[in-house]
């Protein structure tokens, strides 16, 4: 069985490469507008389609968070410039989900300086030029000094991939969290991209201790939060795998598991959980 569980989450992960490329070259662009809003003090971000952008912004330049799809690069450079008409001068990755850094290889370049996790590095090497590769990558953490602002990158635990940074803009006391914290679905916990239950716990636990009562918190997906809200997201997340790991400890099957939707209290807020139940009943020893 484990031999065969191995096999399908191969296949499963070739096929969402596959998926992603397609998907990315299907969509249609055109019709999509980004919409900047501010954050606090130097901070603002891009809402459009995909990941939400982040942005430090003043007179020495500006530091991007994530940069969404290829196709809406002048779009997303042109929504900048209405705020600011200086240098990117950094652009740093969260994580190597391409609706997160499809605009890589455009930015690239553009001579913008790309920073990532070395996780982030080895992973889009195999799938993207060498121009959407970052250029410098961390172990652990960096901090960049522009416009007054301390802007702190640091690694959390394998939680949605194993390439997650959090980005804390000290200054303005703003949190982007890239997919690890969303308010539009359940977490996305990818293991073929090394991501962890066990981490995504620890990642928010690390964002709720770091936040204070009035730091902002960026998600990946949806509204701007606060520490309360993750609060309430990580303890979903321990609710619906503790009841997981009750049903699992009855031998049942999957399709037990989902049927009997441990996942019911907070389905009206997070849509289909799905994938977030495969991912909680592999990650506590079911086999599909």
């Amino acid at each position: 069985m484990r031999r065969h569980h191995c096999l399908q989450s191969l296949l499963l992960f070739l096929a969402s490469l596959t998926l992603a490329g397609a998907t990315s070259a299907q969509q249609d662009f055109s019709g999509v507008e980004i919409v900047p809003h501010h954050v606090a003090g130097s901070v603002y971000y891009l809402e459009g389609r995909g990941g939400n952008i982040g942005l430090s912004i003043g007179e020495d330049g500006i530091v991007m968070i994530d940069d969404q799809y290829a196709p809406l690069t002048d779009k997303i450079v042109a929504a900048i410039r209405s705020l600011n008409d200086g240098e990117i001068r950094f652009l740093i990755n969260t994580h190597v989900h391409g609706d997160h850094t499809g605009g890589n290889e455009n930015l690239g370049n553009m001579g913008v300086l790309i920073l990532a996790r070395d996780e982030v590095r080895v992973r889009l090497a195999q799938q993207a030029p060498e121009a959407a590769l970052p250029v410098l990558t961390y172990s652990e953490s960096m901090t960049i000094h522009l416009n007054g602002e301390e802007v702190y990158a640091f690694s959390v635990p394998p939680a949605h991939t194993d390439g997650d940074t959090f980005i804390y803009f000290k200054d303005s006391d703003v949190v982007h969290t890239g997919d690890v914290f969303r308010t539009t679905a359940f977490p996305v916990i990818d293991t073929n991209n090394g991501g962890t239950l066990q981490g995504t716990l620890e990642a928010l636990g690390r964002l709720i201790g770091v936040a204070g009562p009035n730091t902002k918190i960026l998600p990946g997906h949806g509204v701007v939060s606060s520490r309360e809200d993750v609060m309430g997201f990580r303890d979903m997340v321990l609710d619906v795998s503790g009841q997981v790991a009750t049903l699992l400890q009855r031998n049942m099957s999957y399709e037990q598991v989902s049927a009997a939707d441990p996942t019911a209290a907070y389905n009206a807020q997070y849509g289909d959980p799905d994938r977030f139940l495969r991912a909680l009943y592999t990650e506590l020893g079911g086999e599909l």
